[in-house]
């Protein structure tokens, strides 16, 4: 028998598409900006009341409300974090997390099956990368956690590219999904409230300074000599150091954004008083915010969590230099945190996702 092909996703759709559709079917141009608004909310065909029904029942006959389809989740300090796995088109499969605080909601997003960048201690960089996402499967994500936040009374109120892959390996669909979700007509987050992660692909950076969107920089530095960093962030082999940071100056130049650094913190790799004084060195002056974020521990990865005291002696070693240091609040830690560790350990246990 042969396989019915799967309907398109309508989130495949720009605004322009969707005034066309409905304008096929003799619907005036405002309704495709009804069922724009109602799409960002997540809200199913059927109970968009505003449009006629006729209208709805072609909606149902045409479109997948999302390109995603939820898999797994797990729930996590006291369900303040969730953690989904959702299954793309041709069966790939992705991450994401809702994290819940008192004042905001912040959703962390894949923009790759896998990552193609390989850092050693990354659970998302030890599989094998599959592709790229496109704009839609990104902003499917938001919608999907708009939509649950909203049912419980909140707001999504950040969105930060920090799930599996290299956002700027997939400049375009990035971009393109950053203005869908910061959108007057989309979610209508403010794209301050949106960080896109680099491992430093420099050319990209001076690409994104360009863009007139206000969002943040977060730079994956991890290292402040080239000798660990090629170790640990691979791709500082084609752009080391001396490239990458005169590039995050230029963005935070041109747009007068605070870049800000992570840094996950390894015992005995880069965590030591050496770490501390050449963070301190490279970043002394700069617009410029270190994010520590103790190592979450990945199976088959040769490196261990440091203790609390040691994280607070270095990040009172980098403040000696001026710099402003925060210590990630980390959520989730003793259900599969870190990033492709959900998607890892369903292979592992058999589950038909790749």
């Amino acid at each position: 028998m042969t396989a019915v092909p799967a309907l398109p996703a309508i989130s495949e759709l720009s605004l322009a598409d969707l005034t066309s559709w409905v304008a096929e079917r003799g619907q005036p141009a405002y309704r495709a900006r009804q069922l724009w608004r109602r799409l960002a909310g997540g809200v199913p065909f059927d109970e968009m009341h505003e449009l006629p029904a006729g209208l709805r029942a072609d909606l149902a006959a045409s479109f997948r409300r999302s390109s995603l389809r939820e898999v797994r989740r797990v729930e996590a300090d006291a369900a303040l974090t969730t953690k989904k796995l959702y299954e793309l088109d041709g069966g790939y499969t992705v991450e994401s997390v809702i994290m819940r605080y008192p004042r905001r909601a912040t959703l962390c997003v894949s923009s790759q099956v896998g990552c193609p960048i390989g850092c050693p201690f990354c659970a998302t960089g030890q599989g094998p990368f599959g592709r790229n996402l496109r704009a839609h499967e990104i902003v499917d994500q938001a919608v999907d956690a708009a939509r649950e936040l909203g049912a419980e009374g909140r707001r999504l109120t950040h969105v930060v590219f920090m799930g599996m892959g290299e956002p700027l390996a997939n400049y375009g669909a990035v971009l393109d999904s950053v203005r869908r979700i910061a959108g007057p007509a989309g979610l209508g987050l403010s794209p301050r409230r949106v960080t896109i992660s680099t491992s430093g692909l420099v050319p990209r950076i001076d690409g994104l300074a360009g863009e007139g969107l206000p969002f943040t920089l977060a730079v994956s530095l991890h290292a402040a000599r080239d000798e660990l960093r090629d170790v640990l962030v691979p791709v500082n082999r084609r752009y080391p150091l001396g490239q990458l940071i005169p590039a995050a100056d230029r963005f935070a130049a041109r747009t007068g954004r605070r870049v800000s650094y992570e840094w996950v913190l390894l015992a005995g790799v880069n965590d030591t008083g050496r770490d501390a004084r050449e963070l301190g060195a490279l970043l002394g002056g700069r617009l410029a915010h270190v994010n520590v974020i103790p190592y979450n521990p990945v199976d088959g990865a040769p490196f261990r969590e440091p203790d609390a005291g040691a994280v607070a002696e270095f990040m009172a070693r980098v403040r000696a230099h001026g710099v402003n240091v925060t210590l990630r609040d980390t959520r989730g830690r003793e259900r599969d945190a870190a990033c492709g560790q959900l998607r890892a350990r369903t292979i592992t246990e058999g589950a038909a996702v790749t």
